[in-house]
């Protein structure tokens, strides 16, 4: 990440707009990762959340793999004030640059949500690959035929929650980087994600019904999706 980039979290940019860090979907995500990994039968013993915020998505994984080694690791200042909490304890938090701080390799490297906040997510996902067995990434798909006609909903994502990056599914950056995906699904963030005003809430009745006739053409119209993806380095 450039100094520009970065700089939102490492003061208090990113907190004043976002003071709970997001740790409301924290419960979900682990569930969806959770999901996940018991219906790819893979039960790992050293896990990473890299870019982790609050460190809540551990928390949940922690009672699904109970003798797992959990590893943390983000920038912020500003999210580390979130990882004293008491139900956080045994989880190893680290604030450092993972690619440049950090040499372990681990079992499972957790990225959700990360790399539409990286300057170079080529080369960040390029850096990375050597670095797990698996990998499972969340990726928003901001870019729909709706939000680029209105504009709006980009530009809010990129102040309010520093989305630098804007994807589909078929532009996720994953397979291109050198990973061989595994499983991908979508998560149904449109109506399973914590709803947190009434634009998403009501956005969910016309989303419905374009995914009745298509999936895939349903987000590409009018977004509200987020692939959980597990991949490994390809060979």
């Amino acid at each position: 990440m450039t100094a520009p980039v970065l700089q939102r979290y490492l003061d208090d940019q990113y907190l004043i707009k976002n003071p709970t860090w997001q740790a409301e979907d924290s419960p979900w995500k682990s569930g969806l990762v959770v999901n996940l990994m018991n219906r790819s039968r893979i039960s790992p013993s050293r896990i990473a959340d890299v870019g982790c915020g609050a460190g809540g998505v551990l928390e949940g994984l922690r009672f699904a793999f109970p003798d797992a080694d959990l590893f943390v690791f983000d920038v912020g200042p500003s999210a580390a004030r979130f990882w004293s909490r008491p139900q956080l304890s045994g989880i190893n938090f680290q604030r450092v640059d993972f690619l440049t701080e950090i040499s372990s390799s681990f079992d499972l490297i957790l990225l959700l949500d990360v790399i539409e906040h990286v300057a170079n997510p080529f080369d960040f996902l390029s850096r990375i690959r050597s670095r797990a067995r698996h990998f499972v990434f969340h990726i928003p798909l901001d870019l729909s035929a709706f939000s680029v006609l209105r504009e709006t909903p980009l530009i809010r994502q990129r102040c309010n929650v520093g989305h630098i990056h804007y994807f589909t599914k078929q532009l996720a950056l994953v397979q291109e980087s050198g990973f061989e995906v595994i499983d991908a699904s979508y998560n149904g963030a449109f109506s399973s994600s914590p709803q947190r005003n009434w634009r998403t809430r009501l956005a969910q009745i016309p989303r419905r019904a374009t995914r009745m006739l298509d999936v895939d053409w349903g987000v590409r119209l009018l977004g509200g999706e987020t692939p959980l993806i597990l991949a490994r380095a390809a060979d």
